[in-house]
């Protein structure tokens, strides 16, 4: 699959906050708490939405299995609407939001309702630890110790032996990201822990997997959030649009045995599909959100979307590039370190938060030059990538 190029736009959004929502005790309260905002923030009423597209990955966190129809215990009035559920991971979101874009451009309907959810503290640590782990090849990579932070320890220690130790460039991705988390109103953690605290093995930052402590580990996470994307002619009407510039989805191998771990060679190709289809490089993008599930991620991130050479990716974060005063500024929102990780929301938060500097409405987020986004969405380790590349409209 190319990247391909679009008309449609996010027109209105919804985000409850992340993080273990008592009040909100299974994934069909976490949807109501966004699904009928996403559509009134947009304007519209119920019944001018076309279809519901709703990312869950589940995948034993909760037995409700078919979750796609709990929207419209939300929004009765959207019955009879065709609803489906997607799944890819901890692209899970995107992946829904992929599957209204193409039902837009396929000119099935004019207006799309994209949810994310996911109900993740409700299930003890250890089990949470095998059910990501599922999102991992099992047959290769399932006796892997400490989970799916095992897995990025795996890919961090080959980084380091490749291109010697990052623990202080993995550290001041951490930092940045709290300090970013603390402007966000709906982050998990809105904290500004300092380098450090990050840099230092203690009692409160223990080693999880190394060379991973539990500030390069993103959070267990409660969370919705939610998108309405239209056609363009709708969206030229629209009090608010952030445009779908171009977008690009590359799926890799799921055993990392296949891969160059090291190089994320499917987020690389997904950001070149991504820019090519919209005639843009690096240099025209305001800023990013970024798939930072542990902190090596992101760093690796920075080579694959060219902003640094290979091995090169410390110096972006080091010298201050991706800082919120940077030449590209990447997770103003805090990022999955801060903000949180509920995994079906993931893909949909970030495009909110985009749409949200994009459109000016990003409260104590906002960056003063905010005309192109790049947002990056990964599942699994570089198996599922997502690239969207959004502008303001107008």
């Amino acid at each position: 699959m190319t990247g391909h190029t679009h008309d449609a736009a996010i027109i209105g959004w919804a985000h409850s906050r992340f993080g273990k929502i008592e009040d909100a005790p299974d994934a069909e309260a976490l949807i109501g708490l966004v699904a009928r905002q996403a559509i009134e923030h947009a304007g519209l009423e119920p019944a001018d939405v076309d279809a519901v597209f709703l990312g869950q990955f589940n995948g034993g966190f909760t037995p409700q299995e078919f979750p796609a129809s709990l929207v419209f215990q939300a929004v009765p009035e959207l019955r009879f609407r065709p609803a489906t559920r997607y799944e890819n991971a901890c692209a899970t979101g995107s992946a829904a939001i992929h599957g209204a874009l193409d039902f837009l451009a396929a000119k099935r309907g004019r207006i799309t309702l994209v949810v994310g959810v996911e109900k993740m503290t409700a299930t003890p640590g250890p089990r949470v630890g095998e059910i990501l782990l599922s999102a991992s090849h099992l047959k290769t990579e399932g006796g892997i110790e400490a989970g799916f932070a095992g897995v990025f320890a795996r890919i961090a220690e080959a980084y380091f032996q490749r291109h010697g130790d990052q623990s202080d460039a993995l550290a001041a991705i951490a930092a940045k990201n709290h300090k970013n988390g603390v402007d966000n109103p709906w982050a998990q953690m809105r904290k500004d822990l300092g380098y450090e605290f990050c840099r230092a093995e203690s009692e409160k930052n223990p080693f999880v997997a190394r060379p991973l402590k539990r500030t390069d580990c993103s959070l267990v996470s409660d969370g919705a959030a939610a998108i309405i994307i239209a056609e363009g002619d709708v969206a030229q009407s629209a009090p608010r649009a952030a445009r779908f510039r171009a977008t690009a989805h590359v799926q890799d191998f799921l055993p990392i045995a296949r891969r160059d771990i090291t190089r994320f060679e499917g987020p690389r190709e997904a950001w070149a599909r991504a820019f090519d289809a919209a005639g843009m490089g690096l240099s025209d993008l305001s800023f990013a959100e970024v798939h930072d599930c542990f902190t090596i991620a992101e760093l690796i991130e920075y080579e694959a979307m060219g902003l640094t050479p290979e091995g090169q990716g410390h110096r972006a974060i080091l010298e201050g590039w991706t800082a919120k005063d940077g030449r590209l500024p990447v997770n103003r929102s805090g990022g999955l370190k801060a903000k949180g990780h509920p995994i079906g929301a993931t893909g949909v938060s970030m495009h909110a938060l985009a749409a949200m500097q994009l459109c000016g409405e990003a409260g104590e987020m906002q960056l003063p030059r905010a005309e192109v986004a790049g947002v990056f969405n990964m599942g699994g380790a570089a198996v599922a990538n997502y690239v969207s590349i959004l502008e303001r409209a107008g």
